[in-house]
């Protein structure tokens, strides 16, 4: 594999005598890794069912190497991908949210959110108690972040397409816990993705630093007094780990760094390579020839206790007009969302609790997207099918993910089956991937089009 002489030289200047261990990793294949859906199945229970060849990995308790790894098998083309049951993920990049620790009813930020994969690792830890705000600063990348929310099932989110400094005049002193998942120059995933190596430079070293500190500098106004923040890249830098933590301690010294535990293989921060506050040495980071994962750095850092003085305003619910969508819930529902129901038009939402006015930020979901309003019917969401278990409808149709039938819904196609008229779950393997409607010896398809298996 072929690396830009200038990251080379820079690394082996560094590294010392750990630089050819080092440099010896990218000779081999990067790890693959899955990460299973605790709110829709518990460890155990996947692994009874899953068609992969899985090895734990050390520092996460759903996570999983991909062994004996096949093109033709790839868990993206499975039904069980389109059921979420899981989430593909590099094996180290599963770090950050194991060291940030979300709990249930924590309320969370993801500030760079997309494509989603710390972002649902974060609702599955929250099982639905408490908030998730997934936010991400592109509207592109924002529809991924979208889906991959959605396809997981967490219905206590809300996805903002936004700058740090919006949401700190609406979210002040909110959060308890914060991610900052920083865009950085990728160092640590040029083995994954060798196309990664043209377009780095020692110019987008100092570019990613600026865009780094220009997330970081509104984070003191968003996390509560006694709240921790996490800082983590996928790069080596020292300019952009170490360098940018040290900055940030400096500028807020109402932070401080605390010790990361329980992550196996991880490495300590190296202060001393730019002559930074000795007690980044408590950061940690992932190397290639250490763990079995690419390169990440993280820092757990804490705001001190100080008075609370920050009150926003709750967010007030609109329930105009719901009686095609209480008529559906009757008929088809066995739980409810009624105090939770906000309608944005004609799309109906369910909100998480004890969230601050919106007002002023672009919000992209509302929390879970319900289903819409069409003339004279409520038509139900895709999302809303993904956040369901089968216990909770009036009716479903299950079938194998080894039968045809389950590659034709996912392909948009109808299916023939009998049973009664009205509104299905379709499940797979007994987790629900969408909805049909039966009509007569038919079962029309509403599985959504921009996610169909192609």
């Amino acid at each position: 594999m072929k690396l830009p002489l200038a990251f080379t030289e820079k690394m082996e200047k560094l590294l010392g005598d750990e630089y050819n261990q080092f440099i010896s990793t990218y000779d081999n294949d990067h790890y693959k890794g899955i990460r299973i859906n605790t709110i829709k199945a518990s460890v155990e229970e996947y692994l009874r069912i899953t068609p992969f060849d899985l090895k734990p990995i050390p520092w996460i308790e759903e996570g999983f190497y991909n062994i004996n790894y096949e093109e033709q098998d790839r868990p993206g083309k499975h039904p069980h991908y389109h059921c979420g049951l899981y989430y593909i993920q590099e094996p180290s990049a599963m770090i950050p949210v194991e060291v940030l620790d979300p709990r249930p009813g924590d309320k969370v930020l993801d500030i760079s959110a997309a494509p989603g994969g710390k972002s649902t690792q974060i609702g599955a830890k929250l099982q639905g108690e408490g908030v998730l705000v997934a936010n991400d600063i592109s509207p592109k990348r924002t529809k991924a972040l979208v889906k991959n929310i959605e396809i997981f099932g967490i219905k206590n989110s809300i996805v903002t397409n936004e700058e740090p400094r919006k949401l700190a005049s609406n979210f002040e002193e909110y959060f308890d816990k914060i991610l900052v998942d920083a865009p950085c120059s990728g160092e640590g995933m040029f083995r994954r993705d060798p196309k990664a190596t043209r377009s780095w430079s020692e110019f987008s070293v100092n570019e990613c630093c600026n865009m780094q500190k220009d997330i970081l500098q509104w984070i003191p106004k968003l996390l509560k007094p006694g709240g921790r923040l996490v800082y983590s890249t996928c790069t080596f830098s020292p300019e952009e780990n170490e360098g940018t933590i040290d900055w940030f301690l400096k500028k807020f010294p109402e932070f401080e760094i605390e010790n990361i535990e329980g992550i196996e293989g991880l490495d300590v921060g190296r202060p001393q390579w730019i002559q930074a506050n000795s007690e980044l040495i408590k950061a940690g980071r992932a190397w290639p020839h250490k763990l079995n994962g690419e390169g990440h750095f993280v820092a757990l850092l804490r705001k001190k206790d100080n008075p609370l003085t920050a009150s926003f305003k709750s967010f007030s619910l609109n329930k105009k007009d719901l009686d095609e969508y209480l008529r559906f819930e009757e008929e088809n529902l066995i739980i409810d969302f009624k105090d939770r129901l906000h309608r944005v038009g004609n799309r109906l939402y369910a909100i998480p609790c004890d969230i601050p006015e919106l007002t002023g930020i672009n919000v992209v979901n509302t929390g879970l997207y319900i289903g819409e309003f069409l003339k004279n019917r409520f038509e139900p969401s895709q999302a809303l099918a993904m956040a369901l278990k089968k216990e909770e409808v009036v009716s479903y149709v299950d079938i194998s993910s080894e039968s045809i039938e389950a590659i034709k819904y996912l392909k948009g196609e109808t299916l023939l089956l009998d049973g009664e008229k009205g509104w299905k779950l379709v499940c797979i393997d007994g987790y629900p991937v969408g909805w049909g409607k039966q009509i007569q010896g038919s079962l029309k398809n509403y599985y959504r089009s921009q996610w169909r298996m192609l």
